[in-house]
């Protein structure tokens, strides 16, 4: 029986230390997570948008009249 709790306490003190480790790795390194997350950010959307836009942009607008070839005659006022 000892042994069965002498090995839980082994897995507690080793899970308590990776996250303890984990922890202070992601404290230390914050600014650079963050200002990564904005760069892949930013790209990601800038694309999307870039990406839809002639679309939305081809929707929205009207189709151009035709110009006709040639002119009718003087009208007399």
């Amino acid at each position: 029986m000892q042994k069965v709790i002498n090995g839980i306490a082994l897995f507690s003190g080793a899970v308590s230390l990776t996250l303890v480790v984990g922890g202070t790795m992601i404290y230390l390194n914050k600014d650079n997570i963050v200002e990564d997350l904005k760069t892949k950010m930013t790209t990601e959307i800038t694309s999307a948008i870039t990406n839809a836009l002639p679309g939305l942009i081809n929707s929205a607008m009207p189709e151009i009249p035709e110009v006709p070839t040639s002119t009718g005659g003087v009208v007399p006022f």
